[in-house]
């Protein structure tokens, strides 16, 4: 049944650390195949964030199992125009760093566009770039990545699927979901070179590699008509395509979307609320009128079996809707309320709010924040990088201009903050998009978004004590590229778990933040929590675990445990709140593909989940804020 909905063989994967795995074992034997035969082995490449964790698979197998790579010959994709090779951003220094400087490659097999080909040679050197795909053989085995927008390498929506090897006008909405790696969306190059649609499709074979928050676009490319307006719907027509995707890329698939659509389906009560709440939204109905003829004529017949009335299953649904919502986000003290999303004891409780950046607290949760606050619970936030690399350079200056002027105000002797002002203005006045900040212009980056997040604290009312700045290592390399997480990192996280015991823990489960940070947060509570579990902690078999999403998407309804309500005036309230954190406001310098700030998202975000709920049949109330509960 799912043929008739999967129109290119699909593997769906926990986590893109598996995918990337089992692609790079496809790519080593292939790799291996062709060794065996005296045979170069021609690989295309791609870059950006999708394929680093298939590039750090691959250095792995070269430095551990023996891989070699003397016979590969590399195709890559694409590069922006105009571009330097030695900028951090290029797609060569991308390559070398993440892939060609790590393994045995011959540097005379690799071939990428080159950023730096004269504008009157323009033409001329994409032919000859056609032209060098054709000797090698052909590609055999294409490694792509997906856009937003279903752009394949840079060729945008539109591109003609006869297209090969040319100069391409970027989509602002691509220059947008670039901008982490510039910094300033003024800075990222407005075309590119880009490998064709038609040379593309001349690979023997092709993986395509898409993770997290590209659910949309890849059931568009799969399921949906070929069109230019989604390039990588084209794939649809290839003999030998696979889509490798992990499980947040797999959720709008038919087969996890509506999967009584496929034919093979198991009514638990969790399937039964995502097909009636699914049946509601598509009719523009509240979950209470939906009819014996809703269901009969949107294939759910198959639910008129399980009850005895229509009205049953509706009711059924709506309570599984009505018992998320509360105003107790800590448990309603002496309180006896069964369906309720939390204990009623103890009270007060120990709650820590961990925050990945030192600005998620408010933005993501900050109406239940300010709730357990005023509920009486021991609140505590532990923000758990510096975010010092999401400060603009105009704010350095602008605070050490503060400080030398505060000190010269009070007849403090300000030579040194001179000097570092002086410096700083020097060096941020020479410095190129691919230089790094020096520590001293990290440290005061990072001051400035701790100071922010204390002003948020004490606005909520937490005392001085009760706010934890962890600085995890894995953050601190200055770069947009992040290290792993470490046992450094897990041991500063287990420690002040045991050291707050908390009955309540908050944390994000937004895997959609653009450079990453959210995921390997997550990835250091969870592996924390796993340990201290093992380890015997006895508190931790009482704490429950809440998960938030971020700035960049909600929750499904269908799968919100917790929805805490919030009324006008505690939006308002979030919104001042969210207003503290000055550096982050008007310019956003990694907002993804969304322009809007970030007070915005959150306040459109959580009135939209509340229109949902009311649409359901539900109170309408001016905004909410959901959670999903994580169970280890």
């Amino acid at each position: 049944m799912l043929e008739s909905f999967e129109k290119i063989p699909v593997q769906i994967y926990q986590n893109p650390t598996e995918g990337s795995n089992a692609v790079a074992a496809q790519i080593a034997t292939l790799i291996k195949e062709k060794q065996a035969k005296k045979q170069p082995c021609v690989l295309g490449m791609a870059t950006g964030t999708t394929p680093i964790l298939l590039y750090k698979e691959l250095v792995r197998l070269h430095k551990e199992e023996g891989l070699s790579f003397k016979n590969v010959v590399t195709i890559n994709l694409d590069e922006y125009y105009p571009i330097e090779k030695s900028a951090y951003q290029s797609y060569w220094s991308f390559m070398h760093r993440h892939l060609f400087d790590l393994v045995d490659i011959d540097p005379k097999n690799i071939h990428l566009p080159n950023g730096e080909w004269t504008k009157e040679n323009l033409k001329e050197s994409c032919i000859a770039y056609e032209q060098t795909i054709e000797k090698t053989g052909g590609i055999d085995l294409q490694i792509l990545g997906i856009g937003k927008n279903g752009h394949i390498g840079f060729n945008e929506p539109g591109s003609s699927f006869h297209s090969k090897t040319r100069v391409i006008h970027l989509d602002q909405q691509t220059r947008i979901a670039n901008t982490y790696e510039f910094h300033d969306l003024n800075k990222v190059p407005k075309l590119a070179i880009t490998v064709g649609i038609s040379s593309i499709m001349k690979a023997k074979k092709i993986v395509l590699l898409a993770w997290g928050d590209k659910a949309s676009i890849v059931a568009k490319s799969i399921e949906g008509d070929v069109t230019e307006q989604i390039p990588a719907s084209v794939l649809q027509n290839h003999d030998d395509c696979t889509f490798v995707i992990d499980q947040l890329a797999s959720l709008d698939l038919t087969r996890n979307n509506a999967p009584w659509l496929t034919g093979s389906n198991d009514w638990t009560p969790h399937m039964i609320k995502r097909a009636v709440i699914s049946l509601a939204l598509k009719l523009d109905k509240t979950v209470l009128s939906l009819t014996a003829d809703d269901y009969k004529e949107n294939s759910l017949s198959d639910l008129l079996v399980l009850k005895e009335s229509v009205y049953d299953i509706n009711l059924q649904v709506f309570y599984m809707l009505r018992d998320t919502i509360t105003g107790w986000p800590g448990g309603k003290p002496n309180a006896i309320i069964p369906a309720h999303p939390e204990r009623s004891a103890p009270h007060p409780k120990n709650v820590l709010l961990f925050s990945p950046h030192p600005d998620d607290d408010i933005i993501s949760m900050g109406g239940t924040f300010m709730r357990l606050q005023e509920q009486g619970h021991n609140v505590h936030v532990a923000y758990q990088t510096s975010g010092n690399i999401a400060v603009t350079d105009e704010f350095v200056t602008r605070f050490l201009d503060f400080a030398v002027g505060f000190e010269d105000l009070f007849g403090i002797d300000n030579k040194k903050s001179q000097e570092i002002l002086t410096n700083a203005r020097k060096f941020l006045a020479d410095k190129k998009t691919s230089h790094l900040d020096t520590a001293e212009i990290r440290a005061i980056k990072g001051l400035i978004r701790r100071c922010e997040a204390k002003a948020t604290c004490r606005y909520v009312g937490l005392k001085d004590e009760n706010h934890h700045f962890l600085d995890l290592p894995f953050y601190e390399t200055g770069t947009i590229d992040k290290k792993p997480m470490s046992e450094v990192d897990i041991r500063i996280t287990m420690d002040l778990l045991k050291e707050l015991k908390p009955h309540q823990i908050y944390c994000a489960g937004d895997l959609a933040d653009p450079h990453g940070t959210h995921k390997v947060c997550l990835e250091i509570i969870f592996e924390s929590m796993r340990r201290l579990k093992a380890d015997g902690e006895n508190w931790v078999k009482d704490c429950w675990v809440w998960l938030y999403k971020g700035a960049w998407q909600e929750w499904d309804v269908t799968e919100i445990e917790m929805a805490v309500p919030m009324s006008p005036d505690q939006v308002l309230k979030k919104r001042f709140g969210i207003f503290i954190h000055q550096s982050q406001k008007d310019s956003v310098p990694f907002q993804g593909t969304d322009s809007r700030e970030f007070w915005q998202r959150a306040e459109i975000r959580n009135a939209n989940t509340a229109d949902l709920y009311a649409r359901l049949g539900l109170t309408k109330y001016a905004a909410i804020e959901a959670f999903v509960r994580w169970h280890y």
